[in-house]
């Protein structure tokens, strides 16, 4: 059972723990790296590597998340964002580029996110994912689900992502209809994936209403503001192993359902990614990571796509600092620096061989310390 403290009279909080507290215990065996797998599968569709982007306009492009795509992970577009409310809002990045911190870069955020989405360019934008020959993944908030399902249906996507901070399968509301996952889910002939979570018994019902996928975690990083504005904190190693139970009893329930998990949140290195993986994800969410790269569209600026809210922003707007190289070699290497930030997934590929796990479904199984 887990430490469970009481914080007042009669008042107890779980104890969680972070990435940051954990660390992962080698086995008796090792693996020669090249014998190493990092692929994974979401329903029909095959990835090299358990990266999907974060759908922040700092991030992702179509033309980056097509290069994401290419390079063996799942690139994720935002339909909600600059892409979808400017025909080309190439200026409007390299001017948020060029903020610093005390540029009421919030303030300019909220502004340039004012702009009406428009259905013609959602259409505009996944015709050039598709054309770009990748898996086609977007991304769509639970509130704007209902309005904007018809036209990403129509253009015709592979992965549906229905993601906000906080998403459940039982959202209540006096004034408007509100979603429901599951028969919503039910329609569709496509994987969708929702989230985020941030313990157990949301998982379990998130499973429950037919997603491939769910997101563990709120994005959380140094930049989100989520803490102080909402009170929310996830302790991710504790919400992915959370979740990973979960799994396991839907597994159960269902006579062999597989629902495959994302983690995000916390995760800036290839360690993290190994101890995230580690707890049970199937793959990683990144964020921040990837806004370190030369493809990245905002050019080395970061953002929360809630740190554009209108009345309540949850994100501080990161700097543009210097990229540290391209995708690729984010990705892969060569690395010159040695804190983890490059050769992310040659990073983890090492810790699954020095840990003797030959693939990501075994890797799920290995030995954690609690070293704080």
């Amino acid at each position: 059972m887990r430490d469970v403290v009481e914080i007042g009279l009669g008042k107890t909080a779980q104890r969680g723990y972070h990435l940051d507290d954990i660390a992962i215990v080698p086995s008796r065996r090792t693996r020669d790296v090249d014998d190493v797998s990092t692929s994974w599968q979401l329903d029909a569709y095959q990835f090299d590597i358990p990266c999907v982007g974060h759908p922040s306009d700092a991030t992702m492009s179509p033309a980056s998340a097509v290069r994401l795509g290419q390079l063996g992970g799942l690139g994720v577009l935002n339909v909600e964002g600059l892409w979808t409310r400017y025909e080309n809002p190439s200026k409007i990045l390299e001017e948020l580029a060029g903020l610093d911190e005390d540029a009421r870069a919030t303030k300019r955020l909220q502004e340039v996110y004012a702009e009406p989405i428009r259905p013609d360019l959602i259409a505009e934008r996944v015709r050039e994912l598709r054309a770009g020959g990748g898996t086609v993944a977007v991304r769509v908030s639970p509130q704007h689900t209902l309005a904007l399902a018809p036209v990403i249906l129509d253009a015709g996507v592979d992965i549906l992502v229905i993601q906000g901070t906080i998403v459940s399968a039982e959202h209540v509301s006096t004034t408007d209809e509100p979603l429901n996952l599951k028969e919503f889910i039910a329609d569709l002939d496509l994987p969708v994936v929702v989230g985020g979570c941030t313990d157990y018994k949301t998982a379990l019902h998130l499973m429950r209403t037919g997603a491939a996928g769910v997101i563990v975690g709120i994005g959380g990083d140094d930049w989100s503001t989520t803490e102080s504005v909402l009170g929310i904190r996830v302790p991710m190693a504790t919400a992915i192993a959370d979740a990973a139970a979960a799994r396991r009893d839907y597994l159960d329930e269902t006579g062999g359902r597989y629902v495959h998990l994302i983690a995000d949140g916390d995760i800036q290195t290839s360690g993290d990614i190994a101890k995230a993986l580690g707890c049970g994800a199937d793959a990683v969410m990144l964020g921040e990571a990837l806004s370190l790269c030369e493809e990245a569209p905002a050019g080395g600026a970061w953002w929360h796509s809630a740190a554009s809210h209108p009345s309540l922003p949850r994100g501080a707007f990161e700097v543009a600092g210097e990229p540290l190289g391209s995708m690729e070699r984010l990705l892969f290497g060569p690395a010159d620096e040695p804190d983890g930030q490059l050769n992310l997934f040659g990073g983890l590929r090492r810790a699954m061989a020095k840990c003797g796990y030959r693939d990501l479904k075994e890797f799920q199984k290995v030995g954690l310390v609690l070293d704080r």
